[in-house]
């Protein structure tokens, strides 16, 4: 049935394809440098608008000072030619050169009007430029610029450094013009000034900065459409900054990627040749396994003693085989468990270990024979098994002198619902590598030519039962491994049942 009539929701997976293809910029304005080009022009822009309006409230009273200078000029010589009245046309042009309506002189205490036209009935607003407070001057100014232009306004001040002041009285229309002309200017200056600046910095900054994240960017992209190319790694320019920082350790990670993929084509090719192994390894034990059931019935007492050792042997070999593909499948088969005493798997174990008596090596069983622990019989043999031909290993490979005893000791206690076993020897302690890749398949290996899967394994089974294990530090030479196992948690219904039963 096809996935629609299923219900099946589209799926949501993105291919490599259309991730490059949204990763890439779009365009100029797109990327980065853009977007900082816009920025730049935004935050000048806006640095501009802050010194605006202290700049048209200097340039507001910088007019109005002039107006109040021409007015004065004229009016000293307008009251110098007293007791002589100035004629009516004089005063017109007077007043028009200094675009006023009325000049007021104020000197002695006394005011004195001097030249006027059309003298208005009321005045809108009054300005004193004696003294002015920035925050006045800015706020007279935007006052001019947004309701100003018809109003009749009246302005004084004083004349140079003198007692004498003088004050007129004008239309602000020129004053508005002037101030609307000057914003205009500074407009269109502050938008020149803000591109010629975001240019200088849109260059500098994609030199120094754009530039090196495309470089790292784009080797990200070529790396992942062929991580097993060594040409694709990013090659740095060997600086201090960040984004040198960055660049080798995308390099580092780059080769350590590279490193794990080639590692894991030659583990799947590894696998590949252990199911054909094991395919065939199958068939030979099984006859192995026939022929050694007919070894029961030789009438032999030696025969007799060997051949159920040799029988459980084959059989766990066989079982060994038929769970091989499961580790390189998935993870191992879930365990089998049940109560076991743990004493007799440790004598299977020893007897597996085969210690050659000329060797000198103690395998010294400390376990009581009533100890008994829930677990899956054949995985917990596996992981003792793997412990213990480590440390047979390491005994045998060992340069001690004839001083030191070679022993392996297995030892174990319960604690309430757990079980703690303990797998020690007195060979010459695991290197500093190994200890690095513990339980680390193919890396964690203690001597030369070792894979490292025994404890990977035995980690993994141990894990299953949900215990631990670990390496324990301890202060005489050798290694010591602990293995905890908890009993399984019995559920009520069960509980329930055996209650039952026994009743």
């Amino acid at each position: 049935m096809p996935a629609a009539d299923q219900g099946e929701k589209p799926s949501n997976n993105i291919t490599v394809e259309e991730a490059d293809v949204g990763s890439r910029p779009s365009g100029l304005f797109g990327g980065l440098s853009g977007k900082l080009l816009w920025l730049t022009v935004i935050c000048i822009m806006l640095a501009e608008v802050l010194i605006f309006f202290p700049s048209v409230a200097s340039m507001r009273l910088r007019w109005l000072d002039e107006r109040l200078s021409g007015a004065a000029a004229a009016a000293i010589v307008i009251d110098g030619l007293q007791p002589v009245e100035l004629p009516r046309s004089l005063q017109k042009e007077t007043l028009e050169a200094t675009g006023t309506k009325a000049i007021v002189l104020r000197k002695d205490g006394t005011a004195r009007l001097l030249a006027t036209t059309e003298m208005p009935a009321s005045v809108d607003e009054q300005y004193d430029l004696t003294d002015v407070p920035p925050l006045t001057a800015i706020r007279d100014a935007l006052d001019t610029l947004i309701f100003g232009g018809n109003r009749i306004i009246r302005v004084y001040g004083p004349v140079q450094d003198t007692n004498t002041g003088v004050e007129v009285v004008m239309k602000d229309k020129n004053l508005r013009n002037a101030m609307l002309a000057y914003s205009r200017n500074v407009f269109l200056l502050s938008i020149l000034i803000s591109l010629f600046t975001a240019t200088l910095v849109f260059f500098a900054i994609n030199r120094i900065l754009i530039r090196p994240i495309r470089k790292l960017t784009g080797s990200m992209q070529t790396f992942s459409a062929d991580p097993d190319n060594p040409r694709h790694i990013f090659v740095g320019d060997g600086g201090r900054d960040e984004l040198a920082v960055a660049g080798r350790h995308l390099t580092s990670m780059q080769m350590e990627l590279q490193k794990t993929l080639k590692q894991q084509k030659n583990l799947a090719a590894l696998g590949l040749a252990v199911s054909k192994i094991n395919h065939d390894m199958r068939n030979i034990l099984a006859s192995a396994q026939l022929m050694s059931d007919r070894l029961v019935d030789v009438d032999d007492p030696m025969v007799k003693s060997f051949a159920p050792k040799l029988l459980r042997t084959i059989d766990r070999a066989v079982g060994y085989t038929t769970e091989v593909l499961s580790y390189g499948q998935a993870t191992e088969s879930a365990p089998r468990r049940r109560r076991l005493r743990l004493h007799t798997l440790i004598e299977d174990v020893r007897d597996m270990l085969a210690i050659d008596s000329q060797a000198e090596i103690e395998f010294l069983d400390q376990i009581g024979a009533d100890l008994e622990i829930d677990a899956d019989s054949e995985q917990l043999f596996r992981v003792i098994h793997n412990l213990c031909r480590n440390a047979l290993q390491a005994l045998n490979a060992g340069t001690a002198g004839p001083e030191v005893v070679k022993r392996i000791t297995v030892s174990a206690q319960r604690v309430g619902s757990v079980v703690s076993i303990i797998v020690d020897d007195t060979g010459p302690g695991m290197p500093q590598k190994a200890r690095q890749n513990l339980f680390a398949a193919f890396r964690g290996s203690a001597r030369s030519g070792g894979t490292g899967l025994g404890l990977a394994i035995a980690r993994e089974l141990v894990l299953a039962h949900g215990g631990t294990i670990a390496l324990v530090e301890k202060p005489s030479v050798g290694t010591q491994f602990r293995i905890e196992i908890p009993d399984r948690p019995v559920s009520l219904d069960d509980y329930r049942s055996r209650s039952h039963v026994e009743k």
